[in-house]
């Protein structure tokens, strides 16, 4: 087996077990608001975080050194996780992945004011012809749009500028600082909001966020197996298989079924994000390769990025997931 294909079953495993956690992230969102399944999925990822940050042998302190930047990407990780969890709770599972999809061109278009990227003609094309296809899936003025797809916006855009600002200070900046940070920060907001929103949670429910916290961090790191095993312009695309499972688990659990305008929309936005990806991984075309250094999860404060975690485990160069 080639180290791409194997590279790609990793991440296609770990994508499939992303769909199982937005899945339970669905169904408890139907029940309890989405600051208490933030804050107890933070809670229960704190001792899957000190164990892996004791790994980290970079001599230090926790004061971060851009402290404006780290700032702003801690405030976009709590509200895209916020907002994600709440679009899963109201959405179609397909309508939300479709909007999140669009993560890819937003990204390319903040490089070009906070990294200096300089993006050309075909792949501000491709960034048009995506969020053409945002448009389509929210049909604006032949449906409703709700607050769900706003959410669900905001978190595509939170989730590019997380990302983005990883890219700009990850250099210099302690992995453990840029790990702690937004979960210290989600914990103590949504510490603040539970007492309005709280709901007694049955043990079973518990369990249930529990698997959350385990899932994410599972597949976080079968993610960084596939980085470490092929290509990053073969890995990065196939977070695009979450439609396949979200289309299968929203018609088995939810009932749901995906409706023309939702699968030409994310037919265009998938294929303008491959093709942005592609462009990247050619020599010349990209300075600073943005999208393919996302590590494609959303960042959401309740898990730790994924090139974060490849830097404590000291596996990558700091140069390829800054």
């Amino acid at each position: 087996m080639s180290p791409n294909v194997k590279g790609a079953l990793f991440a296609l495993l770990a994508f499939g077990i992303f769909s199982t956690h937005d899945v339970v992230v669905k169904i408890l969102g139907g029940i309890y608001s989405p600051f208490q399944i933030v804050f107890f999925s933070v809670l229960l990822s704190f001792p899957l975080a000190m164990i892996m940050l004791m790994r980290d042998g970079k001599p230090g302190t926790l004061v971060p050194v851009h402290p404006w930047w780290l700032a702003l990407r801690t405030a976009a990780a709590s509200v895209t996780g916020v907002s994600v969890f709440y679009a899963f709770s109201v959405l179609p599972l397909t309508q939300v992945y479709a909007i999140v999809f669009a993560t890819p061109l937003l990204i390319t278009i903040l490089a070009i004011p906070v990294l200096g990227e300089k993006v050309r003609l075909r792949r501000w094309m491709a960034v048009f012809v995506g969020l053409a296809g945002v448009m389509v899936v929210l049909r604006p003025g032949h449906t409703d749009l709700t607050l769900g797809h706003l959410a669900a916006l905001v978190g595509a855009f939170g989730g590019a500028f997380a990302s983005i600002v990883v890219r700009k200070i990850g250099a210099v900046e302690r992995p453990a600082v840029m790990l702690l940070y937004p979960m210290m920060a989600n914990f103590i907001l949504m510490a603040c909001a539970l007492p309005f929103v709280y709901v007694p949670m049955p043990i079973e429910h518990l369990g249930l966020l529990a698997v959350i916290a385990t899932f994410a961090w599972f597949a976080s790191r079968l993610v960084i197996a596939a980085y470490q095993s092929g290509e990053a312009a073969i890995i990065a695309p196939m977070q695009y298989s979450q439609i396949i499972w979200a289309s299968i688990f929203g018609y088995a659990f939810f009932g749901e079924t995906i409706d023309r305008p939702t699968a030409i929309g994310a037919a265009i936005i998938i294929a303008s994000g491959m093709y942005i990806v592609l462009r990247e991984s050619l020599a010349g075309n990209s300075e600073n390769t943005p999208v393919l250094r996302t590590r494609s999860r959303a960042e959401t404060g309740t898990t730790p990025r994924m090139s974060l975690m490849m830097r404590v485990a000291g596996r990558t160069p700091p140069r390829q997931d800054d």
